[in-house]
């Protein structure tokens, strides 16, 4: 039997009975827009993280107390650990020491909410250097002014808000002057960021920054530091720094071992590099999760299949007598099954693009994230085929069993 002709007489099967093919695909049209719509929205997050990370500053250090987390729980073991304290941030500092150093900036993280005559906003609280934190990001205030080293130095209770603290706890008035309230301390708003949103890892707008000096000592309690933050003279030297900042510590932390460091340094290019292998180990286990429902698709195409066999028992009988060959037979089945799946898989692409499109929409309004739609092409290829191969290895089996009658026994087939 020719090809064309083959191909002609499985298409036909399978448009005679519409309703069945299409409920038959519904696992593979689930499985493969599901596959799309992981694949389109991880890789957005992925150049999402990306930008936002490379915007923190490519010539960054960042020093941090406690063992290099390898999972979730160690982070909370990073945010104890308090082997990182001022000695470290003035041995850092020392050109003898980092000589590519241009400066630091110790972060403690503040638990908590602002709150302001009755008035409460629940955003991150940092204590920093406001002057380090507007020159990395490249941020000027909107109104007031940064604080600055002497208000550090004589742990000075004030405060820079972003626009959106702003908003929640004083409205359109003028916040400068004011005080807030964190943790029962109160502080003076000395500045307002501008309107900025999500860089990096912080959300500018919904930031509280005050002096580290006034969060250790009024707020938390404590002499150490979260993480302290070393800007090199450029790029081209955070390599070097990186290097010299590990030296220094292990030399003042007296450590022979480096298996031994109480500390552990990253920079942009490491954060993005963990950040490609979680997203993409976890882009795959979801995967491979919905390639449960490509399994489940491909075994209701094997039975309604073999029920269409059993009902086209008399046709398959009488082809046979009129000199179609067994190949024929199962190429025909065959391709009913391919047809069938390749036919759900573009339905899947489809949906899994529309899917796609919303969850970019949705995500981008309710956060505020520069959140684009990318179509992923290589996704697509890859459900044409994977549901091309689910109706070659599930339509195999019935296609076979078609092809094996007799055509006597099936001419008699009530």
């Amino acid at each position: 039997m020719l090809t064309r002709h083959l191909v002609k007489t499985a298409y036909q099967g399978v448009i005679a009975h519409r309703g069945r093919s299409i409920l038959t695909v519904l696992g593979v049209v689930i499985g493969i827009a599901a596959i799309m719509a992981i694949v389109s929205l991880g890789t957005t997050a992925q150049k999402l993280i990306e930008n936002e990370i490379s915007g923190f500053g490519t010539e960054l250090v960042i020093l941090r107390p406690g063992k290099q987390p390898s999972g979730p729980s160690d982070f909370t073991g990073m945010l104890l650990s308090d082997s990182i304290r001022e000695r470290d941030l003035n041995a850092v500092l020392q050109k003898s020491n980092v000589p590519y150093a241009r400066d630091a900036m110790p972060v403690v993280l503040v638990p908590g909410s602002v709150s302001y005559a009755g008035e409460t906003h629940t955003g991150q609280i940092l204590g920093a250097s406001a002057e380090f934190f507007g020159s990395v990001f490249g941020i000027a205030p909107e109104e007031g002014a940064f604080f600055d080293a002497a208000d550090i130095g004589s742990h000075a209770k004030v405060a820079v808000i972003g626009s959106k603290v702003r908003e929640d706890l004083f409205g359109e008035s003028d916040p400068i002057g004011e005080s807030i309230e964190i943790k029962g301390v109160r502080f003076r708003v000395v500045g307002l960021f501008p309107k900025h949103g999500q860089s990096a890892i912080f959300n500018i707008d919904e930031l509280t920054i005050i002096p580290y000096t006034s969060a250790q000592t009024y707020i938390l309690g404590i002499s150490h530091f979260n993480e302290i933050l070393i800007r090199a003279e450029g790029a081209q030297y955070v390599e070097d720094t990186k290097q010299d900042v590990s030296d220094t510590i292990r030399a003042l932390h007296r450590i022979d071992d480096p298996a031994k460091d109480d500390f552990y340094i990253e920079t942009s290019e490491g954060m993005l590099a963990q950040i490609d292998t979680i997203l993409s180990a976890l882009t795959a286990f979801l995967s491979a999760v919905v390639a449960i429902a490509l399994v489940v698709g491909g075994i209701g195409v094997m039975n309604i299949m073999l029920v269409s066999v059993t009902e086209r028992t008399r046709e398959i009988g009488l082809r046979k007598a009129l000199g179609a060959r067994r190949r024929d037979i199962l190429s025909q089945f065959l391709l009913e099954a391919i047809f069938i799946t390749a036919f759900g898989g573009c339905i899947g692409i489809l949906f899994g693009t529309v899917l796609s499109l919303l969850g970019s929409f949705v995500l981008a309004s309710a956060f505020g994230f520069a959140w684009d739609f990318a179509f992923p092409f290589s996704a697509a290829m890859l459900g044409i085929a994977v549901s091309v191969g689910v109706g070659l290895i599930f339509g195999m089996y019935p296609a076979r069993k078609a092809s094996l009658k007799s055509p006597i026994e099936a001419l008699r087939y009530e």
